[in-house]
This record gives structure tokens, sequence and C-alpha cells, in this order.
């Protein structure tokens, strides 16, 4: 086989984009670090004879930066801004959700929100008073 994959052009495994899908799918936010420290924290300590710590964690999340990739073109997931370090943060579509529930084996309404629609304005929550 010649050439790039149609379906995953940036080459990722099911492997890899399930464990997206159930980080994602559990914590709604992260960065591609996070993940890859979730779902594959054996591969914490790969790669250590880079000459930066920079360019060991870009090695150790490639894997996993793919299958964001991959899944963004699939509409899957999205890019959500980035921290205050720089590294971006990734979350879930509407249409990710319902495949991080399959992933989890949970309810699709068990799910919760995304994080898009958790930002949408609404109207202002009432607390109870503890005064008597």
């Amino acid at each position: 086989m010649t050439g790039k994959r149609k379906n995953n052009p940036a080459g990722s495994t099911n492997t890899y984009r399930g464990d997206v899908l159930r980080a994602l799918g559990a914590l709604k936010v992260a960065t591609t670090d996070q993940i890859q420290r979730i779902g594959a924290p054996h591969l914490t300590f790969r790669h250590a004879d880079k000459e930066t710590p920079s360019k060991q964690k870009q090695a150790r999340t490639a894997s996993h930066t793919a299958a964001l990739s991959d899944m963004r073109g699939h509409g899957l997931s999205e890019n959500g801004g980035s921290t205050e370090t720089g590294d971006a943060l990734r979350n879930l579509t509407p249409k990710g959700l319902l495949a991080a529930s399959y992933e989890l084996n949970r309810p699709a309404g068990e799910m919760g929100s995304t994080r898009a629609a958790r930002a949408r304005p609404g109207p202002p929550t009432r607390w109870p008073s503890t005064r008597p």
C-alpha cells in the first residue's frame, strides 16, 4: 500500500483514538500530554534520549496528536483554546461524545454535555439561602 490512508490521513490507530475518546469522554477537556499520561502511562518515560524536554514530549505524544488530528477530520474532536504554557486544549464535539459513550460503555445520556455547551450563557443560578 502506497500513499496516505484515506480514512485516517495522520496515520492514527484504533488504540490511540480509543485512548483519546475514553480520556476526553471522562475529562471533557485535556491536553495531548494529559491524554497520553492517562491512556498510555507506560510511554511516559519513552524517548528520554532526546536532547530537550520539549522534543521528548513531542515524540511521546505524537501518536495521540495524530489520533486527535484524524478525529478532528471526522468531526469528533476540536481544539478548545490553550493553557498558560501554550499547550493546546482538546475537547469532543456532540458526535465525539456519542462515540465516547460507546467506548466507555455508558449510555449517551450519562455523558453530560460538551465543553462548548456548558460555556453558553443561560439563566443565572439561584443558590438557596442558608439563613433561616
